[in-house]
């Protein structure tokens, strides 16, 4: 990576989907080249000048991408918003590296981010985590590879809750004693009493849960409701993305929002392909009605919302 030994490099990061959430490779990449003694800064296509090596991390397909010209010797592309990465995995010794936080000092200010494990046994056809990083969800770091005293810790975890070795990880989040979000959505499926038993310990700040599919209806309710039940907590810290446009109907999507409503917990529109979705599509409604709390909270039904936003339009317009 360095060419001749103590050579220093010059290295420029794009961050292709822009600045709004940290993108926890580029911090990687970055503390790895400055442990190097190599120079990292943000490319620029007007002050950077030539460098030596540009990397460029694109997560969301439907990003647009980067449209300067690119002055370096090398360009890195990665993420899943690129159909043909030049890498698919970081370099040895970068994946476990202590991110450079540096690199979104807003955006992590007292807050640490990170996974603590990887893969997931759903294998769900709208999901692309199975075929990145497998069937099984296990351990690939210990909390204190990217947490050293933040108040706050960020979990990007795609299902930790199914992991063999949850009982230690959870455990290193009580014992953490900071503020836990977990970001992405916790496995319902997979809560058992002792899990939840180990999530009241921790200081959580919030949870995602996820009812993708109509069908399991059965199965997640009860399950929604005995996890309400046995840790007490409502709306402000449970969530449940909803997934949408995605072999469901209108009416299912709506039953399943007014149910999750009704346990007591926060519901949260989930658009499958949603650049592709008609801009004044009734899904569109869908989600500005349930994902804005306020609108939410003050229209009991669609129907009341839409009579009130959108008086002229046709319901559903699906």
């Amino acid at each position: 990576m360095m060419g001749s030994e103590g050579e220093m490099k010059r290295i420029g990061l794009i961050d292709v989907d822009g600045h709004n959430f940290p993108n926890l490779p580029l911090m990687k990449i970055s503390a790895w080249h400055k442990a190097k003694g190599d120079e990292v800064q943000w490319y620029s296509p007007m002050f950077s000048g030539h460098l030596d090596r540009v990397y460029m991390s694109k997560v969301f397909t439907n990003t647009p991408d980067y449209e300067y010209c690119i002055n370096a010797d090398s360009i890195v592309t990665g993420g899943t918003g690129y159909k043909s990465p030049t890498v698919t995995k970081l370099y040895p010794g970068m994946e476990n590296i202590y991110p450079d936080y540096s690199l979104y000092p807003e955006l992590t200010k007292d807050t640490a981010f990170g996974f603590l494990t990887r893969g997931c046994p759903r294998d769900c056809g709208f999901c692309i985590v199975t075929q990145k990083e497998g069937k099984c969800s296990v351990k690939v770091a210990d909390l204190n590879q990217f947490w050293r005293g933040q108040k706050n810790i960020e979990l990007l975890d795609p299902n930790i809750t199914a992991c063999k070795g949850w009982e230690d990880l959870f455990g290193q989040l009580i014992e953490s004693k900071a503020w836990i979000n977990f970001n992405q959505g916790l496995d319902i499926r997979c809560i058992t009493p002792e899990k939840t038993a180990m999530l009241r310990k921790m200081k959580v700040k919030h949870i995602h849960f996820a009812w993708d599919r109509y069908e399991d209806k059965d199965l997640i309710v009860p399950m929604l409701k005995e996890f309400a039940k046995d840790t007490g907590w409502k709306r402000d810290k449970v969530s449940v993305y909803v997934l949408v446009n995605y072999n469901s109907t209108f009416e299912q999507d709506l039953e399943r929002i007014y149910t999750i409503r009704d346990i007591g917990f926060s519901p949260y529109v989930m658009r499958y392909d949603k650049e592709n979705i008609p801009k004044k599509h009734g899904l569109h409604r869908l989600a500005r009605w349930v994902n804005n709390r306020i609108i939410f909270n003050s229209c009991r039904t669609f129907e009341e919302y839409m009579f009130a936003n959108h008086p002229s339009e046709k319901y559903p317009r699906y």
